[in-house]
C-alpha cells in the first residue's frame, strides 16, 4: 500500500466534499498565467491586476505551478539570485555582531562563522530543490506535513519574519545612505531604500533575475576595495589584546549567525518554482549551497573583521557610530578613494533590494496561504502593506541598531524531517499528490506537527537568552541555545508523533477492511 494512500482514503471519510484536480489547480489567466483565485478578483482590484499582468508583472499567487509551465532551464540563475542575495551589507552587519556586539575578538569570530556557514547552509540549499521539482511555494509545501489547518501557525510566523527582515534591509540600506551626506539622515535613507525595493519587485520577472544576476558586482568591488585600504588596520588587529570570549558568547553568536541564514528557507523554493524539474536534485542544491556558502563567509568574516579593528582606528571607530551605524563604517573605511568610495558606498546601498525582492515575495505568498480568504487579495495588495508597515518601523528601530538586529534575527530563528523521513526523500505524485494542495480532507491531518512544534516551543523557553527574556537555563552561563534544542525536541517529536499517526491509519484501514 502506497505511504499517503491510507490518509487519503481516511481524509476522503472525513467529507462528502468532491474535490477536482482541475478545480484546485485552476490558475489560467489574462497573458502567459492566471492570476491567483481572479474569479474573486473584481472592480478595481482586478482591473489593476490584469493591468500588472498585461505589463509582464508577476501575478500569479499560491497555486502550484504545472509542469508545463516550469520551463526555465538556467540553472546558473539559481546561484546567482541568491549569491546576490546574500554579497552584500546586511550580510556584512550580520558578521559585526560578533565582535560589536558579543565582545568576541576577530579570530574567535571567524572560526564560529566558518563552522556554522559551513554546515546551515545546507539547509536552504536543500529546500531549494522542492521549488523545480513540486512547483509549489514553500507554504504551501508546508500542507503536506503541516496539514492543510495546521499550516496557518508557520504561515502567520512567516509573515512576521519576513517583514522582520525586510525591517533590517531597511535600516543598514538606509543608514549607508544616510553616511554619505549630512544633508541625508536614517529616516530619509530608510525611506529611499523601501521606495526602491518596493519598484524592483514589481517589474517583470525577467527583469528581476537580471538584476540579481549584476547585483553581488558593486558589493564584491566595495569588499576588495576595503581590503585594500583596511589590511594594514587589520593586520595590526590581529595582535591586539581581546578579553577572553565565553561560552555563551560563542554560541550566543552562532544562533545569530544560524537564524540569519534559516531565514532563507522559506524563500529559496519560491524562486525555483519556474524552473524545469528535469535537472537532478544535486545539481539544484549544489548551486544553491554554494551561492549561500561563499557570499555568507565572504560578507560575515569582512564584517567581523573590521568591526573587530574598528575601536582601535579612530576614523573607522567614529563611522560606526560607537557600534550603531554598519553603513558608517563601510563608509569610513572607503573614505580614503574620495569620490570612488562614494559611489561605492551608494552602489552597495542600492543593491540592498536584491535581498528585499525574495523577501516580499514570499512575504505575499505567505500572506496569501494564510486562509482562503486572504488567496481572494491579488498579491500586489500585500506587497503594499509590507511597505507601509516597514518604513516606519524601520525608522524606529534604527535608533537602537543592534538591539533590533538581535533581537529580530532570533524571533527567526526560534520558529524556524517530514521530506526524508516519510516521504522517502521522493518527489513523485505518490509522496507529493499536488492536487490536493487546496483541500483539507485530502491533506494529512498536521497534528504531529503542531505537537512537535508545541513540545519544541516548550522545550526552547528555559534555554533563550535574550534582552526582553531570560530562561533559567541560559540564566547559568548556557548563552542562548534556544534554537538547537527548539530543533532537536522538534525534529525528534515530530518523526515519534507522524510514526504513530501512520501507523495509526494503517490500523483502521486494515480494520475497515
Amino acid at each position: 500500500m502506497k505511504s499517503e494512500s491510507v490518509e487519503r482514503k481516511q481524509g476522503k471519510s472525513r467529507s462528502s466534499l468532491s474535490v477536482s484536480p482541475a478545480d484546485l489547480t485552476s490558475d489560467k489567466a489574462a497573458g502567459n498565467h492566471d492570476l491567483e483565485d481572479s474569479r474573486y478578483h473584481t472592480g478595481f482590484l482586478r482591473r489593476t491586476t490584469q493591468l500588472l499582468s498585461r505589463y509582464g508583472i508577476e501575478t500569479h499567487g499560491i497555486a502550484p505551478v504545472p509542469a508545463e509551465d516550469r520551463l526555465e532551464t538556467r540553472w546558473y540563475q539559481m546561484f546567482f539570485v541568491w549569491f546576490s542575495a546574500n554579497m552584500n551589507i546586511l550580510t556584512f552587519s550580520t558578521g559585526t555582531v560578533g565582535p560589536a556586539f558579543f565582545s568576541l575578538g576577530v579570530n574567535d569570530s571567524l572560526i564560529v562563522i566558518v563552522i556554522v556557514d559551513l554546515v546551515v547552509c545546507l539547509l536552504p540549499a536543500f529546500f531549494a530543490v522542492f521549488g523545480p521539482k513540486l512547483g509549489t511555494r514553500a507554504m504551501v509545501q508546508a500542507r503536506f506535513s503541516w496539514g492543510y489547518f495546521g499550516t496557518i501557525i508557520p504561515t502567520v510566523l512567516n509573515v512576521f519574519s519576513m517583514q522582520g527582515f525586510l525591517i533590517l534591509n531597511c535600516i543598514v540600506g538606509g543608514q549607508t545612505l544616510a553616511s554619505l551626506s549630512s544633508h541625508l539622515d536614517d529616516t530619509l535613507g530608510i525611506v529611499i531604500i523601501g521606495i526602491i525595493s518596493l519598484v524592483v519587485r514589481h517589474i517583470r520577472w525577467r527583469g528581476i533575475k537580471m538584476y540579481e544576476s549584476i547585483a553581488w558586482i558593486p558589493n564584491v568591488i566595495a569588499f576588495i576595495a576595503m581590503l585594500g585600504v583596511g589590511y594594514p588596520q587589520l593586520r595590526d588587529n590581529q595582535s591586539a589584546p581581546v578579553s577572553q570570549a565565553t561560552v555563551a558568547e560563542i554560541i550566543s553568536f552562532a544562533s545569530i549567525l544560524a537564524s540569519s541564514i534559516l531565514s532563507w528557507c522559506p524563500m529559496t523554493p519560491d524562486y525555483g518554482v519556474y524552473h524545469s524539474p528535469a535537472a537532478s536534485s544535486a545539481r539544484i542544491f549544489l548551486y544553491t549551497y554554494l551561492a549561500f556558502f561563499t557570499a555568507s563567509v565572504t560578507a560575515h568574516s569582512l564584517g567581523a573583521a573590521f568591526a573587530a579593528a574598528a575601536p582601535n582606528v579612530p576614523a573607522w571607530n567614529g563611522g560606526f557610530n560607537n557600534s550603531s551605524s554598519v553603513g558608517g563604517l563601510l563608509y569610513s573605511v572607503l573614505l580614503p578613494t574620495g569620490t570612488f568610495g562614494k559611489l561605492l558606498t551608494a552602489l552597495v546601498a542600492l543593491s540592498i533590494p536584491s535581498a528585499c525582492a525574495p523577501t516580499m515575495y514570499t512575504f505575499s505568498t505567505s500572506f496569501m496561504a494564510v486562509a482562503p480568504w486572504f488567496a481572494a487579495v491579488p498579491r500586489w495588495v500585500y506587497i503594499l502593506i509590507s511597505e507601509g508597515v516597514l518604513i516606519p518601523v524601520a525608522i524606529v528601530g534604527a535608533k537602537k541598531f543592534y538591539t533590533t538586529f538581535v533581537d529580530i534575527l532570533n524571533i527567526i530563528g526560534y520558529w524556524s524531517s517530514e521530506h526524508v523521513l516519510f516521504r522517502r526523500a521522493s518527489f513523485s505524485e505518490d509522496q507529493y499528490p499536488i492536487t490536493t494542495w487546496a483541500s483539507h480532507s485530502l491533506l494529512p491531518s498536521g497534528i504531529p506537527a503542531v505537537v512537535a512544534f508545541v513540545c519544541a516551543c516548550g522545550a526552547l523557553v528555559p534555554f533563550m537568552s535574550q534582552a526582553w527574556y531570560v530562561g533559567p537555563v541560559a540564566r547559568h552561563g548556557s548563552g542562548d541555545v534556544g534554537v538547537y534544542v527548539g530543533f532537536v525536541v522538534g525534529a525528534i517529536t515530530y518523526a515519534l508523533a507522524r510514526s504513530f499517526e501512520k501507523t495509526l491509519y494503517k490500523r483502521m484501514s486494515k480494520s475497515v477492511v
